[in-house]
């Protein structure tokens, strides 16, 4: 979780008067009780009105609230766009992130504003993503972040299966199709694969290190200098 997900977090645990210690709200955050006391602290001296100490509990005095947020029309339009079409193509963790953050907007949004994601009629299918997929697009997700070397067992579009170990580096969603850009240890070289076509993902259990001539912007580079765009090519593979 962000820190500054959290901070919005500890401000909503702390609604309402009532006293929660940190050991509690180190708990409910999956974070230890030396960074509530932190937290807790920066708040405070942003001017949060949180009383109490270390080994007591905390509690926020009543009349505390977040400022409104203030969004045109369009852009409301455009946050709950996004936020259900992610909910609809994207992973399973990527959905619950987006649903929390459609609630999180609508409170604090001004009061003559929040029936407006309710007013918002943009929606999008939900059957379209499988559940395997869902999955592997949190597990993938991860893995880019991580920098986890990943063991793929993947299938062309004749049904030709490979196993190979991967460095992921990024996501892409066509509109239907997700692909994952990666460097192939098997070929050497960058390779770009299907989400729906792969029988199984993995950890291969270690990570790897940015090299030059291997990272994203260097896919992106080889796809700007070929006639006949890198990606587009793979996706048949």
């Amino acid at each position: 979780m962000r820190r500054a997900d959290r901070l919005f977090q500890i401000v909503q645990h702390l609604r309402g008067g009532r006293l929660v210690t940190a050991q509690k709200l180190g708990e409910w955050l999956e974070v230890s009780e030396r960074t509530i006391y932190r937290d807790i602290a920066d708040l405070q001296s942003t001017g949060v009105p949180i009383d109490g100490e270390a080994g007591v509990g905390y509690l926020m005095r009543e009349g505390f609230d977040l400022p409104p947020l203030m969004f045109t029309r369009d852009e409301i339009v455009a946050l709950v766009a996004g936020a259900r079409m992610v909910r609809a193509f994207g992973g399973a963790a990527m959905a619950r992130a987006a649903d929390e953050a459609l609630v999180k907007i609508g409170a604090v949004l001004p009061e003559n504003e929040k029936d407006r994601i309710a007013k918002t009629e943009i929606h999008t299918p939900m059957w379209v993503v499988t559940d395997a997929d869902r999955a592997n697009i949190d597990l993938l997700e991860r893995a880019v972040e991580r920098r986890d070397v990943l063991t793929l067992d993947y299938r062309d579009e004749a049904g030709r299966s490979t196993a190979r170990d991967v460095r992921p580096l990024g996501l892409w969603f066509w509109g239907k199709v997700w692909t994952l850009a990666a460097w192939c240890e098997l070929r050497d070289d960058f390779r770009a694969f299907r989400i729906d076509r792969l029988a199984s993902v993995a950890p291969a259990g270690r990570t790897f290190k940015p090299e030059r001539g291997k990272l994203l912007a260097d896919f992106y580079r080889r796809m700007e200098r070929e006639r006949e765009p890198l990606m587009d090519r793979q996706l048949r593979l």
